[in-house]
């Protein structure tokens, strides 16, 4: 399931009248955590973070309390379950990294996942649980999921990268437009998780957006590249290096929003998903007649879907263009189909 299929569910299933436990699998760094916080604020839901992996059994039972006027013990909730307890609306309670957790902390949420209470505590109805492990395979210290404990939950779904979802994330968060056209181009190295023992990184969503903090630094040359390699593996820094020199000798992004016109149109397509990503990070509503010109030249060259990924980026970013002429006269010529596509 892709992270917008992801955000779907998640919301649908929070707002259910009577919401079930939600496990997601997948590899380390594709944003599982990101997105339960995202579908947690959509519903409008409180969010209570829990990590099983550094818990002990009691956090999740509480601890034995006698009170002073009675000679009976009983289980005293504290910390998140004691949050959870006093919860009065919607609240999402997520338990992340639960396979690293030991067997007796996994066993000791059965109870609270399925029968929606512990030691004579009930969990009020507007709380659900939501939680996230990594997979065996992925060298994670995950040594698998209690088969009870995986039973109750209504459904275990496992998380992939996609280049559309990330790159509509990218450009709402100003990560650099040479980074998101690189990926788009190698849609490959968005996640190409290696799980080794090594002190090395592998490509994901995660480390590309380190790589994304480290270009903000304007590390020198050689510097940069070393620290490229340590957040996302030598051979994919060294291509996204090789790609950034070609990217500095594109046409000028101004020259495209002085006079679209004239300027060049590129023909490699490693060329045009640069130029493209980089005009729709700049433009504003201002130069969009001279956005959709060069969109018009790009659809005239052959290239209608780097046309339309145009401008559907502009669109991510300044929806009011979609009620100027100049959207009036491409969405209604060729590129129609094109621009209300995925």
């Amino acid at each position: 399931m892709k992270i917008s299929a992801l955000l779907s569910f998640l919301s649908r299933a929070f707002n259910a009248p009577r919401p079930k436990p939600i496990l997601i699998t997948g590899a380390p760094g594709l944003g599982k955590s990101d997105a339960v916080q995202q579908a947690a604020e959509a519903a409008g839901a409180d969010l209570i973070l829990s990590h099983p992996a550094v818990a002990d059994p009691t956090d999740a039972k509480g601890l034995p309390w006698i009170a002073p006027d009675s000679s009976e013990a009983t289980f005293l909730p504290f910390g998140e379950l004691a949050a959870a307890m006093r919860a009065e609306r919607r609240t999402v309670w997520f338990l992340d990294d639960l396979g690293q957790a030991s067997p007796a902390v996994q066993a000791s949420y059965m109870q609270l996942l399925l029968a929606r209470r512990v030691n004579g505590h009930v969990l009020p109805d507007c709380v659900t649980f939501v939680a996230a492990t990594n997979r065996r395979t992925d060298r994670a210290g995950v040594s698998g999921i209690l088969e009870p404990v995986k039973s109750r939950f209504a459904s275990i779904v496992e998380l992939e990268a996609d280049i559309s979802d990330w790159s509509r994330w990218a450009l709402a968060n100003d990560i650099p437009a040479e980074l998101v056209a690189f990926l788009r181009f190698r849609p490959d190295l968005l996640s190409d998780f290696n799980a080794s023992a090594d002190l090395t990184n592998s490509p994901s969503p995660r480390t590309w957006s380190n790589a994304a903090w480290l270009l903000s630094l304007d590390l020198p040359k050689a510097e940069r590249a070393e620290a490229l390699a340590g957040a996302v593996g030598s051979g994919a820094a060294t291509e996204f290096l090789a790609f950034l020199e070609m990217f500095r000798q594109l046409p000028s992004i101004d020259a495209i929003l002085i006079d679209a016109d004239s300027a060049i149109v590129p023909a490699e397509p490693s060329a045009r998903y640069a130029v493209c990503t980089a005009l729709a990070a700049r433009a504003g509503e201002a130069a969009f007649p001279r956005v959709a010109r060069y969109a018009e030249r790009l659809q005239e060259n052959g290239a209608g879907d780097f046309a339309a990924l145009l401008i559907r980026d502009v669109i991510r970013r300044i929806p009011a263009v979609q009620h100027t002429p100049a959207f009036a006269r491409i969405a209604s010529g060729e590129m129609a189909s094109l621009i209300t596509g995925s």
